[in-house]
Protein backbone atom coordinates (compact mmCIF):
# COMPACT_ATOMS: atom_id res chain seq x y z
CA UNK A 1 0.00 0.00 0.00
CA UNK A 2 1.05 3.43 -1.17
CA UNK A 3 2.56 5.38 2.08
CA UNK A 4 1.23 8.87 0.79
CA UNK A 5 -2.33 7.04 -0.49
CA UNK A 6 -2.66 6.22 3.70
CA UNK A 7 -2.03 8.90 4.70
CA UNK A 8 -4.34 11.03 2.58
CA UNK A 9 -6.83 8.69 3.26
CA UNK A 10 -6.46 8.72 7.14
CA UNK A 11 -6.56 12.32 7.08
CA UNK A 12 -9.69 12.47 4.84
CA UNK A 13 -11.73 15.69 6.12
CA UNK A 14 -14.68 12.93 6.92
CA UNK A 15 -12.95 10.73 9.05
CA UNK A 16 -11.17 14.22 10.98
CA UNK A 17 -14.85 15.46 11.56
CA UNK A 18 -16.27 12.35 13.14
CA UNK A 19 -13.10 12.28 15.49
CA UNK A 20 -13.61 15.64 16.09
CA UNK A 21 -17.05 14.75 17.15
CA UNK A 22 -15.64 12.14 19.40
CA UNK A 23 -13.28 15.27 20.74
CA UNK A 24 -16.47 17.16 21.50
CA UNK A 25 -17.44 15.05 23.70
CA UNK A 26 -14.50 13.74 25.47
CA UNK A 27 -14.01 17.72 26.17
CA UNK A 28 -17.66 18.58 26.86
CA UNK A 29 -18.67 20.83 24.14
CA UNK A 30 -22.18 21.58 24.23
CA UNK A 31 -21.82 21.61 20.28
CA UNK A 32 -24.53 19.59 18.94
CA UNK A 33 -26.16 19.65 15.78
CA UNK A 34 -30.04 19.87 15.53
CA UNK A 35 -32.39 16.81 15.42
CA UNK A 36 -34.17 17.83 12.30
CA UNK A 37 -30.71 18.91 10.51
CA UNK A 38 -29.02 15.64 11.44
CA UNK A 39 -32.57 13.95 9.62
CA UNK A 40 -32.59 15.86 6.85
CA UNK A 41 -28.68 15.44 6.26
CA UNK A 42 -29.35 11.34 6.83
CA UNK A 43 -32.06 11.75 4.00
CA UNK A 44 -29.86 13.90 1.58
CA UNK A 45 -27.13 11.56 1.97
CA UNK A 46 -29.48 8.66 1.04
CA UNK A 47 -31.02 10.24 -1.76
CA UNK A 48 -28.03 11.43 -3.37
CA UNK A 49 -26.15 7.77 -3.49
CA UNK A 50 -29.26 6.08 -4.77
CA UNK A 51 -29.62 8.43 -7.60
CA UNK A 52 -25.66 8.39 -8.75
CA UNK A 53 -25.96 5.19 -8.70
CA UNK A 54 -29.17 4.81 -11.11
CA UNK A 55 -27.29 7.52 -13.26
CA UNK A 56 -24.21 5.19 -13.47
CA UNK A 57 -26.62 2.07 -13.97
CA UNK A 58 -28.20 3.83 -16.79
CA UNK A 59 -24.50 4.68 -18.70
CA UNK A 60 -23.98 0.55 -18.77
CA UNK A 61 -24.78 -1.40 -21.80
CA UNK A 62 -25.65 -4.53 -20.21
CA UNK A 63 -24.42 -7.97 -21.08
CA UNK A 64 -24.59 -11.16 -19.14
CA UNK A 65 -21.19 -10.59 -17.21
CA UNK A 66 -22.56 -7.29 -15.41
CA UNK A 67 -25.53 -9.14 -15.17
CA UNK A 68 -23.88 -12.10 -13.20
CA UNK A 69 -21.83 -9.98 -11.49
CA UNK A 70 -24.56 -8.20 -10.37
CA UNK A 71 -26.99 -10.83 -9.25
CA UNK A 72 -23.42 -12.15 -7.71
CA UNK A 73 -23.61 -8.70 -5.61
CA UNK A 74 -26.73 -8.53 -4.33
CA UNK A 75 -26.49 -12.28 -3.62
CA UNK A 76 -23.45 -11.40 -1.06
CA UNK A 77 -24.79 -8.18 0.49
CA UNK A 78 -27.99 -10.25 1.56
CA UNK A 79 -25.92 -13.12 3.02
CA UNK A 80 -23.22 -11.07 4.74
CA UNK A 81 -25.83 -9.37 7.23
CA UNK A 82 -27.43 -13.01 7.24
CA UNK A 83 -24.69 -15.00 8.55
CA UNK A 84 -23.37 -12.20 11.31
CA UNK A 85 -25.89 -11.52 12.67
CA UNK A 86 -25.98 -15.19 14.55
CA UNK A 87 -22.64 -14.66 14.96
CA UNK A 88 -23.01 -10.96 16.73
CA UNK A 89 -26.57 -12.57 18.83
CA UNK A 90 -23.98 -14.43 20.92
CA UNK A 91 -22.26 -11.11 22.81
CA UNK A 92 -24.83 -8.40 21.72
CA UNK A 93 -28.55 -7.88 21.70
CA UNK A 94 -30.60 -8.24 18.61
CA UNK A 95 -31.21 -4.47 18.10
CA UNK A 96 -27.19 -4.18 17.90
CA UNK A 97 -26.65 -7.31 15.93
CA UNK A 98 -28.94 -6.56 13.39
CA UNK A 99 -27.82 -2.82 13.35
CA UNK A 100 -24.31 -4.08 12.77
CA UNK A 101 -24.86 -6.79 10.99
CA UNK A 102 -26.51 -4.74 8.08
CA UNK A 103 -23.24 -2.12 8.49
CA UNK A 104 -21.26 -5.06 7.53
CA UNK A 105 -23.44 -6.22 4.89
CA UNK A 106 -23.99 -2.70 3.42
CA UNK A 107 -21.00 -1.25 1.71
CA UNK A 108 -18.49 2.22 2.58
CA UNK A 109 -18.45 5.01 -0.52
CA UNK A 110 -15.87 6.05 0.94
CA UNK A 111 -13.60 2.78 1.07
CA UNK A 112 -14.50 2.55 -2.91
CA UNK A 113 -13.25 5.61 -3.47
CA UNK A 114 -10.17 4.56 -2.28
CA UNK A 115 -9.80 1.33 -3.53
CA UNK A 116 -10.26 3.46 -7.25
CA UNK A 117 -7.17 5.24 -6.13
CA UNK A 118 -5.30 2.13 -5.28
CA UNK A 119 -6.49 0.31 -8.68
CA UNK A 120 -4.43 3.85 -10.41
CA UNK A 121 -1.77 2.97 -9.00
CA UNK A 122 -1.56 -0.22 -10.36
CA UNK A 123 -2.47 1.22 -13.74
CA UNK A 124 -6.00 -0.17 -13.88
CA UNK A 125 -9.21 1.63 -14.63
CA UNK A 126 -12.95 0.96 -12.74
CA UNK A 127 -15.59 0.10 -15.29
CA UNK A 128 -18.60 2.29 -14.63
CA UNK A 129 -21.25 -0.43 -13.80
CA UNK A 130 -18.90 -1.55 -10.65
CA UNK A 131 -20.53 2.30 -9.24
CA UNK A 132 -23.67 1.05 -9.95
CA UNK A 133 -23.40 -2.10 -8.22
CA UNK A 134 -21.88 -0.15 -5.14
CA UNK A 135 -25.37 1.79 -4.85
CA UNK A 136 -27.29 -1.63 -5.71
CA UNK A 137 -25.46 -3.16 -2.59
CA UNK A 138 -26.72 -0.64 0.02
CA UNK A 139 -30.11 -1.51 0.44
CA UNK A 140 -30.24 -5.44 1.00
CA UNK A 141 -28.76 -5.14 3.88
CA UNK A 142 -30.85 -2.67 5.21
CA UNK A 143 -33.91 -4.72 4.27
CA UNK A 144 -32.68 -7.83 6.02
CA UNK A 145 -31.08 -6.39 8.94
CA UNK A 146 -34.99 -4.97 9.74
CA UNK A 147 -36.15 -8.49 8.84
CA UNK A 148 -33.84 -9.96 11.60
CA UNK A 149 -34.65 -7.14 14.19
CA UNK A 150 -38.25 -7.21 13.36
CA UNK A 151 -38.15 -11.56 13.34
CA UNK A 152 -35.98 -11.91 16.55
CA UNK A 153 -37.46 -8.86 18.67
CA UNK A 154 -37.89 -10.27 22.21
CA UNK A 155 -40.01 -7.56 22.96
CA UNK A 156 -43.20 -8.36 20.46
CA UNK A 157 -46.38 -9.48 21.74
CA UNK A 158 -48.43 -12.34 20.33
CA UNK A 159 -50.51 -10.14 18.28
CA UNK A 160 -47.07 -7.97 16.64
CA UNK A 161 -45.49 -11.23 15.40
CA UNK A 162 -46.75 -10.41 12.14
CA UNK A 163 -45.69 -13.18 9.21
CA UNK A 164 -42.49 -12.58 7.32
CA UNK A 165 -43.83 -11.39 4.18
CA UNK A 166 -46.05 -8.22 6.21
CA UNK A 167 -42.69 -7.57 8.02
CA UNK A 168 -40.82 -7.81 4.49
CA UNK A 169 -43.28 -5.48 3.11
CA UNK A 170 -42.65 -3.13 5.70
CA UNK A 171 -38.89 -2.94 5.50
CA UNK A 172 -39.07 -2.44 1.68
CA UNK A 173 -41.35 0.36 2.40
CA UNK A 174 -39.40 1.61 5.28
CA UNK A 175 -38.48 5.26 4.70
CA UNK A 176 -34.80 5.31 3.90
CA UNK A 177 -35.31 2.33 1.80
CA UNK A 178 -37.64 3.23 -0.45
CA UNK A 179 -35.87 6.64 -0.74
CA UNK A 180 -32.73 5.24 -1.70
CA UNK A 181 -34.09 2.41 -3.49
CA UNK A 182 -36.38 4.93 -5.65
CA UNK A 183 -33.63 7.54 -5.89
CA UNK A 184 -31.64 4.79 -7.75
CA UNK A 185 -34.99 4.27 -10.11
CA UNK A 186 -35.23 8.05 -10.33
CA UNK A 187 -31.58 8.10 -11.54
CA UNK A 188 -31.78 5.30 -13.81
CA UNK A 189 -34.84 6.97 -15.30
CA UNK A 190 -33.37 10.68 -15.96
CA UNK A 191 -31.51 11.69 -18.72
CA UNK A 192 -27.97 13.16 -18.52
CA UNK A 193 -29.50 16.83 -19.52
CA UNK A 194 -32.19 16.69 -16.27
CA UNK A 195 -29.71 14.85 -13.62
CA UNK A 196 -27.21 17.65 -14.65
CA UNK A 197 -30.08 20.13 -13.64
CA UNK A 198 -29.44 19.20 -9.87
CA UNK A 199 -25.99 18.16 -10.44
CA UNK A 200 -24.60 21.10 -7.97
CA UNK A 201 -27.50 19.22 -4.88
CA UNK A 202 -26.32 15.26 -5.57
CA UNK A 203 -22.32 15.64 -6.38
CA UNK A 204 -21.15 18.87 -5.62
CA UNK A 205 -21.83 19.31 -2.30
CA UNK A 206 -21.88 15.57 -1.09
CA UNK A 207 -18.59 15.82 0.37
CA UNK A 208 -19.76 18.93 2.97
CA UNK A 209 -23.24 17.33 4.15
CA UNK A 210 -21.12 14.11 4.37
CA UNK A 211 -18.59 16.07 6.79
CA UNK A 212 -21.91 17.40 9.24
CA UNK A 213 -23.48 14.17 9.34
CA UNK A 214 -20.12 12.29 10.47
CA UNK A 215 -19.38 15.13 12.75
CA UNK A 216 -22.79 14.66 14.23
CA UNK A 217 -22.64 10.79 14.57
CA UNK A 218 -18.56 11.44 16.20
CA UNK A 219 -20.87 13.11 18.91
CA UNK A 220 -23.72 10.78 18.87
CA UNK A 221 -20.95 7.91 18.89
CA UNK A 222 -18.83 9.68 22.00
CA UNK A 223 -21.97 9.74 23.92
CA UNK A 224 -22.52 6.18 24.00
CA UNK A 225 -18.69 4.89 23.45
CA UNK A 226 -18.62 3.36 26.89
CA UNK A 227 -20.70 0.48 25.99
CA UNK A 228 -18.54 -0.52 22.94
CA UNK A 229 -15.17 -1.33 25.33
CA UNK A 230 -18.35 -2.98 27.98
CA UNK A 231 -18.28 -5.81 25.53
CA UNK A 232 -14.56 -6.57 25.46
CA UNK A 233 -12.25 -8.03 22.86
CA UNK A 234 -15.24 -9.22 20.68
CA UNK A 235 -16.39 -6.03 18.63
CA UNK A 236 -12.63 -5.29 17.62
CA UNK A 237 -11.72 -8.73 16.55
CA UNK A 238 -14.82 -8.82 14.67
CA UNK A 239 -14.52 -5.50 13.16
CA UNK A 240 -11.05 -6.76 12.22
CA UNK A 241 -11.71 -10.44 11.15
CA UNK A 242 -14.67 -10.72 9.51
CA UNK A 243 -14.13 -7.71 6.56
CA UNK A 244 -10.65 -9.36 5.86
CA UNK A 245 -12.51 -12.63 5.51
CA UNK A 246 -15.60 -11.58 3.35
CA UNK A 247 -13.00 -9.82 0.90
CA UNK A 248 -11.17 -12.35 0.93
CA UNK A 249 -14.02 -15.18 0.38
CA UNK A 250 -15.27 -12.81 -2.54
CA UNK A 251 -12.14 -12.45 -4.25
CA UNK A 252 -11.61 -15.76 -5.07
CA UNK A 253 -15.60 -16.46 -5.44
CA UNK A 254 -15.94 -13.62 -8.17
CA UNK A 255 -13.80 -15.43 -10.74
CA UNK A 256 -17.47 -17.95 -11.27
CA UNK A 257 -18.81 -14.15 -13.16
CA UNK A 258 -16.27 -12.37 -14.18
CA UNK A 259 -12.78 -12.77 -15.14
CA UNK A 260 -11.04 -8.98 -14.84
CA UNK A 261 -9.02 -8.77 -12.35
CA UNK A 262 -10.16 -4.62 -11.41
CA UNK A 263 -13.96 -5.92 -11.20
CA UNK A 264 -13.32 -8.75 -8.74
CA UNK A 265 -10.96 -6.29 -6.83
CA UNK A 266 -14.04 -3.58 -6.43
CA UNK A 267 -16.11 -6.87 -5.70
CA UNK A 268 -14.19 -7.82 -2.65
CA UNK A 269 -13.28 -4.59 -1.19
CA UNK A 270 -17.42 -3.74 -1.67
CA UNK A 271 -18.04 -7.15 0.35
CA UNK A 272 -15.32 -6.42 3.22
CA UNK A 273 -16.31 -2.58 3.59
CA UNK A 274 -19.09 -1.26 6.48
CA UNK A 275 -21.15 0.93 5.68
CA UNK A 276 -21.16 4.22 7.84
CA UNK A 277 -23.40 6.24 5.88
CA UNK A 278 -26.48 4.54 4.64
CA UNK A 279 -27.04 2.38 7.27
CA UNK A 280 -26.64 4.54 10.33
CA UNK A 281 -28.97 7.16 8.71
CA UNK A 282 -31.53 4.77 8.35
CA UNK A 283 -30.77 2.97 11.93
CA UNK A 284 -31.00 6.16 13.36
CA UNK A 285 -34.17 7.06 12.26
CA UNK A 286 -35.57 3.80 12.11
CA UNK A 287 -34.15 1.67 15.43
CA UNK A 288 -33.14 3.92 17.98
CA UNK A 289 -32.38 1.03 20.38
CA UNK A 290 -29.34 0.51 18.35
CA UNK A 291 -26.68 2.04 19.53
CA UNK A 292 -24.49 3.95 17.41
CA UNK A 293 -21.59 3.53 19.66
CA UNK A 294 -21.03 0.12 18.74
CA UNK A 295 -21.47 -0.22 14.76
CA UNK A 296 -19.80 3.26 14.04
CA UNK A 297 -16.63 2.74 15.81
CA UNK A 298 -16.01 -0.45 14.79
CA UNK A 299 -16.93 0.57 10.94
CA UNK A 300 -15.27 3.53 10.95
CA UNK A 301 -11.83 3.28 13.49
CA UNK A 302 -11.46 -0.06 13.07
CA UNK A 303 -12.74 -1.52 9.62
CA UNK A 304 -11.64 1.18 6.90
CA UNK A 305 -8.49 1.59 8.57
CA UNK A 306 -8.03 -2.29 8.10
CA UNK A 307 -9.06 -2.33 4.97
CA UNK A 308 -7.17 0.32 3.10
CA UNK A 309 -4.10 -1.01 5.22
CA UNK A 310 -4.32 -4.91 5.00
CA UNK A 311 -7.26 -5.72 2.84
CA UNK A 312 -6.67 -3.95 -0.68
CA UNK A 313 -3.28 -5.57 -0.89
CA UNK A 314 -4.66 -8.59 0.11
CA UNK A 315 -7.79 -8.97 -1.81
CA UNK A 316 -5.94 -7.83 -4.81
CA UNK A 317 -3.68 -10.33 -4.70
CA UNK A 318 -6.53 -12.98 -4.25
CA UNK A 319 -7.75 -11.48 -7.69
CA UNK A 320 -4.79 -11.57 -9.75
CA UNK A 321 -3.34 -14.51 -8.63
CA UNK A 322 -6.09 -16.61 -8.11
Amino acid sequence: MNFSLLVENLTNPALLFFVLGLLAVLVKSDLEIPPNSSKFISLYLLFAIGFKGGQELAHETLNLEILWSIIFALAVASFIPIYTFFILRRKLSIYDAGAVAAAYGSISAVTFVTAVSYLEIQEMVLHGHMVAIMALMEAPAIVIGLLLISTFSENKTKSEKVKKRVVFKHSLTNGSVFLILGSLLVGFLASDAQAEGIKPFTNDIFKGFLAIFLLDMGIVSGRKLGSFFSYGWFPLVFAIIIPLANGAVVALLSSMVTDDVSNRFMLAVLSASASYIAVPAAMKMTVPQANLGLFLPMALAITFPINITLGMPLYFLLASQF
